[in-house]
Formats: structure tokens, sequence, C-alpha cells
């Protein structure tokens, strides 16, 4: 009895070392992997939401209507659709570092680049070009997540560095719109050049930098040591999420994600608020000048402010509906909200106060529902199914990255006005909340269901 009561002791303290060598060295990897993979998501949405202040200038510099910069900042979201999917198979032969150094470098390139371009044409086949050497970054870094940690902690690490989404947009403004304002006639160049070059050639040294420190895997890292190389593989040996798939597998599995009305109405559901986020990040700068704010710097700085409450709503949303353990009000009710506050924004008869009031009550519900939207789609589809259904709801709802900017153009160039484009955005984002509120059953969007 004695013996026995000792063995169970002693395995007892020997789980508890384990666990706290593996916080030590989950710890370590993410100190080491996080700031800099966070600061290339940051510099990648940067690069994505500049076009928004650009086109404060450069439409007047260039004679482009509304319908030219709508429809090529949209293609970019065509352009990073068909090249997702090539791209990260390269990934896994070639490894992440080569793979990071490809796509930041020549994605920052095209970005400074941009500043060459003097005709419409120009400006799709930039835009294009864009999306093809961006494709792939983020799922690539998910994919690259996988070789270091298990699938219980993915989740955390992965709103880290999502985080960086409103912190772009925070500081985005201000440093765009000081562009614009300060660099213009500087070297006989326009602001708008100014800025692309500016925020564009950071991002393809970060490449570099990223080339030079990330290591493909664990085994590779100098800085770890053996004991803790040993402990990174155990935790992934013993994590059933990621078991290789045969080829046969992987076509079943597709098969049986295309023929899932799951997987249709999560990507119905994601393209509404791919559509609502996009319009916050190609218009919002167009919206606030249109309050009459003449001053580009300020328009940047006011830009920020519902960007901070994005941000906001990203922490308090996520962190309320886990504590709840609720999901359909947190994403669909939100997701609602926001679109009633949006469609109320042209009632307000140009108070600027009043609409960066509610912009960033908007932005709130909006970001927030986005981000705890990803909480639904592992909990909801089979297991069978949901390795191949995300991919196709991510890529599926892309596309709304495309239809927003594109149809808010069109509309704001036929009428003159963003106010019946909005109500559109407003309308699909109802859907989109209507969608989880009355078509997913209560169970699928309750946290740890099966």
């Amino acid at each position: 009895m004695a013996h026995s009561l000792n063995a169970s002791n002693g395995l007892s303290e020997k789980l508890e070392v384990d666990a706290r060598s593996e916080e030590a060295v989950y710890r370590k990897i993410t100190l080491r992997l996080m700031p800099l993979l966070f600061l290339s998501y940051l510099l990648a949405f940067l690069d994505r939401i500049n076009v928004g202040y650009a086109q404060l200038q450069m439409k007047g510099d260039l004679g482009f209507s509304d319908a030219v910069y709508g429809f090529g900042a949209g293609i970019f979201f065509l352009s990073y659709l068909l090249f997702e999917v090539p791209s990260n198979l390269l990934l896994e032969r070639v490894g992440a570092r080569l793979t990071m150094l490809r796509i930041m470098f020549l994605w920052g390139l095209t970005s400074a680049a941009t500043m060459f371009v003097s005709t419409p044409t120009q400006f799709y086949v930039v835009r294009f070009l864009l999306g093809v050497f961006e494709a792939g970054f983020f799922p690539g870094i998910i994919l690259y997540l996988t070789y270091w940690y298990p699938s219980t902690r993915r989740g955390g690490v992965t709103g880290q560095f999502m985080f960086a989404i409103p912190v772009a947009g925070i500081i985005g403004g201000p440093i765009s719109g000081w562009i614009l304002k300060s660099m213009g006639g500087v070297a006989g160049l326009a602001g708008w050049q100014w800025m692309f070059v500016i925020e564009g050639l950071p991002t393809a040294l970060l490449g570099i930098v990223c080339f030079l420190v990330l290591k493909n895997k664990p085994s590779e890292a100098p800085w770890l040591n053996d004991e803790e190389k040993d402990v990174v593989n155990r935790v992934l040996g013993n994590d059933s999420a990621g078991a290789p798939t045969t080829h046969a597998t992987a076509k079943a599995e597709f098969k049986r994600a295309v023929t899932d009305p799951k997987v249709w109405l999560l990507a119905l559901i994601y393209f509404a608020t791919a559509c609502a986020n996009y319009t916050f990040t190609f218009w919002l700068p167009t919206m606030i000048k249109a309050l009459g704010v003449s001053d580009l710097a300020m328009v940047g700085w006011y830009s920020a402010i519902p960007y901070a409450f994005a941000g906001a709503g990203v922490l308090l949303v996520c962190k309320s509906s886990d504590k709840r353990k609720e999901r359909r009000w947190h994403v669909g009710g939100s997701l609602i909200i926001a679109a009633i506050g949006l469609a109320l924004t042209p009632q307000l008869q140009g108070s600027l106060a009043l609409t960066l009031a509610l912009l960033s009550f908007v932005a709130f519900f909006q970001f927030g529902a986005g981000i705890a939207y990803w909480a639904i789609p592992p909990t909801y589809l089979s297991k069978e199914a949901a390795a191949v259904g995300i991919g196709l709801v991510s890529s599926i709802g892309v596309i709304g990255g495309f239809v927003s900017p594109t149809l808010l153009g069109f509309i704001k160039t036929q009428t003159g006005s963003l106010t019946n484009g909005i109500y559109v955005i407003s309308f699909i984002m109802i859907v989109g909340g209507l969608a989880v509120l009355l078509a997913l059953p209560k169970n699928a969007v309750r946290v740890g269901a099966e």
C-alpha cells in the first residue's frame, strides 16, 4: 500500500515537473517567435490599408475615379485567393525562412513600386501582383505555428499576432497622414508616392531579417538545448491534431467539405464580416475627409480612433465569449449591432464628432465579431470536414475583400456618395448576423460542443 502511494506521488510530481518544463519552453519559444511574427503581420496589414490613405491624393493627381480606385483595391484579393494554395505548397517544400523572405521581399518592393503608377491599368497590375506576392502569408504563418505549437496552444498565439490588425490601423493612419502632408514635393515626388516607399521598403528589409532569424523547425533552433527540443517533440508527438494526410484522404476531405452545407453557411458569415472589415480598411479615410477634414494629417489621426475601439472590441468581445462559453450573440448579435450603427452614419448630417463616435461604436462590435467568429468553424464542422472546410471558408470569405471596395467605388462614382453603398454593406452584415443567430444550431456555437 505504501509502495503504491509512493509510486502515485512520484508520478504526480513527474507530471508537475513536465508541465512546468513545458511552460518554460513555450514561454521561451513565444518570446523568440511572436515579436517578429507580430511585426511582420503588422507591416502586412499596413501595406494592405495604406492605399486607402494614398487615394486621397493620387485620385486627383492621376485622374482616377472612385470606381477605378475601388476595383484596384479589390483586385488584390482575387490574386491573393488564386495563389494562396500554391504559396502554401511551396512553403512545405522550401521551408518557412525562404518563404517569408520571398513573400515579404517581393511584396515590400511591389508596394513601394506603386509610386510609379500613372494609369488605371498600371494600378490594377501592381495591385494584382501585390496579391500574388502576399498570397499565403497569413495561412503560411498558421502552418508555421503547427511546427512549433500543439493545437491546444495555437489559438492563443494566433490571437496575439492577429492583434496586429487593429494596431496597424491605429498607427497606420497618423503615419500615412503625416507622410501625405509633410513629404509632398520632396525630391519632386508627391506625398502618396513617398508613402508607398516609406511603408513598403521596411517590409522587404524585414523579410531579410526573418530569413536570418527564424528557423524552420525546433530541431534547427540553436537557442533551444537538446532537452528543450525533446520537450517540444514530445508535445507535438502527443498532439492528435495535424496528423499526416494522404493524397486520397485529402481528396475525400475536399469533396466532403465542398458538399457540406455547413461550410457554405460559414463562408456566408465570413463573407459578411470581410465586407464589413474592408469597408473600414479602404473607405474610412474617405468618410472622414468627406466630413470636412481637409488636413490629411488630421484625417490620419481621426482614422486611428475607430481602430483603437476595434482593438478594444477584439479583446473584450472575445474574452466575454470565452468566459460565458457563448458564440451566437457575441458574433451574430455584434455583427447586427455594428450593421445598424453603420447604416445610421449617413443620417448624422456631417457631424464629425458624432460620426467618429458612431464609427468607433461600429468598429468595436464589427472587429470583435470578426475575430470571435473563428472559434465557431472548428466547433461546428465535423472533425473530418474541419481541416479542409476551414481553408475553403477562408478562401470564399476573402472574396468579400474584392466585393466591398469594388461595390462602394462603383456606387460612389455613380451617385457621388458612399451612402447607398453603406446601406448595401449594412444589409450584408445583417444577413451574416442572422445566419449566425437563426441558421446555426445553439449547441454548435457553444464552447466545447462536439
